[in-house]
This record gives C-alpha cells, sequence and structure tokens, in this order.
C-alpha cells in the first residue's frame, strides 16, 4: 500500500455468493496485510455450504469479525430490522470506512454510516454497485423508482467505485452523472491465480459455471450446446457448475431436450476445480457488471466464450471472436463448435497474458480502492 496508518474497515453487502463476494474477499485478505482492521456485513439466508468454507478461509483476515443477519433481497418491512440490526453492530465497531456493495449494501452503508455522521462519528461511506440496480429499466416504474433513490444517496457518498467502464456509463445513462466523486477500478483477481489449469482425464468439450438463474443464461448455453452438436457432427460433451433458484428448471429442460446423458449437472464448487473440466468456458449471461469468472478462466489459460454484456468487452476486447449478442443461443453454437474445431482458435483469440495481468490484478485494485478512501478519509 502507498500510505501508513491502519484503518478500520466494514464490507456491508446483502448475498455471500458471486463476484460481490469474491471482491469483498480479496479486499479483506489484501488490505489485512497491508496492515488494516476489517470486517463484514452480510446476509445469513443465502449461500450453502461452499460459501460456509469460503468464509471460513477469510476469517484470518476479518479483525472486525463477520455479522450475518437476515437481509432480503427484496424490499419488505423485514428491511428495517437489518438496519436497526446493523446500525447497532456498525456502531460497535467504529469503522473509518464503510463499503456498501451491491443495491442493498449500498444502501444500508448509506443511511447507516448517515446516521453516524450526525452522531459526530468519523466514517466516510462508499458504494460499488456491482451491477446491481443498475439492471433495472429506465422506462418502468420500478426501475425510475430505484434511480430516484440511487440519486438522493449521492448525497451520503464520498465516493463511488465502478468495477468497470460499461457500468460507469449505464450509471450515468440511467441515473445521472455521480454528484460525489467516482472512480473505475476494475476487479482483480489474486497473483496466485494467474497459473494454468490443465484438463483432467474426465474433461468435457464445454463447460458452464455460474449462478443458475436465467440472467445468468444457462438456458442459452443449453440451448447452443444442443446446435454446436450438429455443426461440430458428434456428440458432445458438457457440464453445468453452479447452484440458483432455476436449477430444476434447467435439469427439466436438459431432459426435455435429450441431453441430460451428456451435460451433468453439478453443485458449485471451488472455482479452480470447476476449470479443470473443460477447456472451454462459456459464459452466456443476458446481464453482467465485471464478471469474476472471465478473469478467473483467462488466468487460467483457458478459452473464454461470452456475451457482449457488462464490461467483458473490456477484458476480452470490443472486436473479440469471442463475444456474441447475449441471448443469441445460435450466434453462441457457432463459436463454442469453432472453438472445438479449431484447436489455435483459443490461443489464437484470447487477451495476451502479460498485459491482462497487469490490468486485472487483485493487488491493483487494493491498491487503488485504498486510495480512493484515504482521499475521503475524516481526520478531524
Amino acid at each position: 500500500m502507498q500510505e501508513t496508518g491502519s484503518l478500520r474497515i466494514v464490507h456491508c453487502f446483502r448475498s455471500p455468493i458471486g463476484g460481490i463476494f469474491r471482491h469483498v474477499r480479496d479486499l479483506a485478505e489484501y488490505h489485512s496485510r497491508a496492515g488494516h482492521q476489517v470486517g463484514i456485513v452480510c446476509d445469513s439466508s443465502t449461500g450453502s455450504e461452499h460459501e460456509d468454507k469460503l468464509f471460513a478461509q477469510i476469517a484470518p483476515y476479518l479483525s472486525l469479525g463477520l455479522t450475518r443477519m437476515p437481509i432480503r433481497r427484496s424490499v419488505s418491512p423485514g428491511d428495517l430490522a437489518a438496519l436497526i440490526k446493523s446500525y447497532k453492530k456498525i456502531e460497535e465497531l467504529r469503522p473509518d470506512i464503510l463499503h456498501g456493495h451491491g443495491a442493498k449494501g449500498g444502501v444500508l452503508a448509506r443511511v447507516i454510516g448517515s446516521a453516524l455522521r450526525v452522531k459526530r462519528y468519523r466514517v466516510s461511506r462508499f458504494y460499488s454497485p456491482h451491477g446491481g440496480s443498475l439492471h433495472f429499466s429506465s422506462t418502468k416504474l420500478s426501475g425510475k423508482a430505484v434511480f430516484t433513490i440511487e440519486r438522493v444517496l449521492e448525497h451520503m457518498t464520498e465516493a463511488i467505485s465502478f468495477v468497470c467502464d460499461y457500468e460507469r456509463n449505464t450509471y450515468e445513462t440511467k441515473i445521472g452523472k455521480p454528484r460525489c466523486d467516482a472512480a473505475r477500478i476494475y476487479n482483480g483477481i489474486r497473483d496466485d491465480d494467474f497459473e494454468p489449469i490443465p484438463t483432467g482425464a474426465d474433461g468435457v468439450d464445454l463447460l458452464y459455471v455460474g449462478m443458475l438463474r436465467d440472467m445468468k443464461g444457462p438456458d442459452v448455453f443449453i440451448e447452443a450446446f444442443a446446435q454446436a452438436e450438429k455443426l461440430v457432427g458428434r456428440p458432445l460433451k458438457g457440464l453445468v457448475v453452479g447452484d440458483g433458484p432455476d436449477k430444476a428448471r434447467y435439469q427439466i429442460m436438459l431432459e426435455r431436450m435429450g441431453l441430460s446423458a451428456r451435460v451433468d449437472v453439478l453443485p458449485a464448487m471451488p472455482v479452480k476445480q470447476a476449470f479443470a473440466k473443460s477447456d472451454i468456458i462459456v459464459v452466456p449471461s443476458r446481464a453482467e457488471a465485471m464478471p469474476y469468472i472471465v478473469l478467473e478462466a483467462l488466468a487460467a489459460e483457458k478459452t473464454v466464450i461470452a456475451s457482449r454484456v457488462g464490461g467483458i468487452p473490456e477484458v476480452l476486447g470490443a472486436t473479440s471472436e469471442a463475444l456474441v449478442e447475449p441471448g443469441d443461443a445460435t450466434a453462441l453454437a457457432r463459436i463454442m463448435a469453432k472453438a472445438i474445431l479449431t484447436p489455435a482458435w483459443g490461443a489464437d483469440t484470447m487477451p495476451k497474458r502479460q498485459q491482462f495481468q497487469s490490468r486485472f490484478s487483485a493487488s491493483v485494485m487494493a491498491n487503488e480502492i485504498e486510495a480512493l478512501y484515504r482521499r475521503h478519509l475524516i481526520v478531524s
């Protein structure tokens, strides 16, 4: 880190799964190693045994502890109880920095931080959308209401940290140019993640890893898989790895399409374990901010085929042949088939390793986040 002086940092978010959880885990570890005290406040009703293991791994870096309580995804009367409990706990922790992630985490952190400021606590309030509320439509009443709330909350925010240019541009289009400080700080992955992961003897042709919900596109992957088999001219093997609310529906879809014998569905597992299952990772999302799965797969020297959404083009390159329009299973199938039939296609198409690592490492991310914190640190 560039400056000295220990900070008390508390991260607040709702669901401890996916990219937000990865982002916070990495920040917690890097900032703790730099001498800061870090704590987490998040939901207790989501996550599985997999996430419990991840919490156990970062426990040594959480000197301010881990606090979990029920925080619902949708707006409900229970939000008031979560707000009160969160306030009491965060008041005890006396943070210098309160960083909210995602829509719910952003509301809790900034409202609680503002309440503490009224009581003359020296706490700075930060927000990272991670997609979140930006997925709402600006033409619908629900979206307009959410964007109005986001605009109001800017007055309770020292700075917004966007994980990619796409996220920042979307915010400015739907909500407006931030009235507080704002910075684009790319998601980054750990230095020890930058190592090749060979595919094991039980490997498959095509792999989907992620949340099992429609926004992430598992159904598009399944439809494209069926079409890719016809283009390749032989049966393929596929694998879907993850958990989520629509899992049963995708299993029924596989059975209905006669693919269940060739496409297995496995629960969430450590991503490096999943990457050992295939050379080709497919990310068919309908919406994203800056998905870690793309960064992790490239660091493992895998071929990535993805939707042209969110910050993915900023990683793969705006004109990359590996990008397809979201929801277009036919276009996705063509690229999947090409990657299988052309051995050198992945090596020729993926970003150059050195340039990629210099832009998307966790050490760079943590240093830039700390610099943003210190720029708005309340010292008197």
